[in-house]
């Protein structure tokens, strides 16, 4: 099947099985290996963070930026974000092939993490959303340009994801009961699709 030639869906299943063996992030030894810095449990059973000097710099933990984009913590956070990866991720993966995919997901994935732990101070977080809002961004970018749709993307998609960003920053939607939302993580992911795609095209206009 052609579809088990492409990467986005291994980042699906790997989403989907983190979240099914961790019950959504409530197993503290499954999302361990996963959050931004290290989790120590004492003897009495009481939770720290190790600070991003020891995790990075002394245990050398590099991953960690990366993997907190596994972590889910509902079901509606999990499958709102995998639907839209199956939706952009197949997209960008079949117009721009499989390396500009790989670059994007680390790009934004990092830069995404990044901000949410420097704005927040806290560790606690995951999701694809920061990814997401990056691979919007990008398109956005490269749309701009275009005398067509080249992804296919109303303009109305990039209208609401802002909106959606604001109102996240507004704390509205925790009114609504959606949760603590990592909205720097959506932030972070936006501006860093935005920059990698304005980075992507001038690469390429000097090629």
């Amino acid at each position: 099947m052609k579809i088990l030639n492409n990467i986005y869906p291994p980042l699906i299943v790997v989403a989907v099985v983190i979240s099914l063996l961790s019950n959504f992030g409530s197993l503290i030894a499954i999302i361990e290996p996963l959050t931004f810095t290290k989790i120590s449990i004492s003897n009495q059973g009481f939770i720290s963070f190790s600070s991003a000097e020891q995790t990075y710099f002394i245990e050398n933990q590099w991953w960690r930026l990366l993997t907190p984009m596994f972590l889910h913590f509902s079901f509606a956070h999990l499958a709102f974000n995998c639907l839209w990866i199956y939706v952009l991720g197949e997209k960008i993966e079949r117009i721009d092939g499989k390396l500009i995919f790989i670059l994007i997901i680390i790009f934004t994935g990092i830069s995404s993490n990044l901000l949410q732990y420097l704005w927040t101070s806290s560790s606690l977080f995951g999701g694809l959303s920061g990814v997401i809002y990056g691979m919007l961004g990008y398109c956005l970018v490269m749309e701009m340009e275009s005398n067509y749709f080249k992804y296919g993307l109303p303009p109305g998609l990039y209208l609401f994801m802002i909106a959606w960003l604001i109102l996240g920053f507004l704390g509205i939607l925790d009114l609504f009961g959606f949760g603590s939302v990592a909205n720097f993580a959506h932030l972070g992911g936006m501006l860093s699709g935005l920059m990698f795609a304005m980075i992507y095209k001038t690469l390429n206009r000097r090629i």
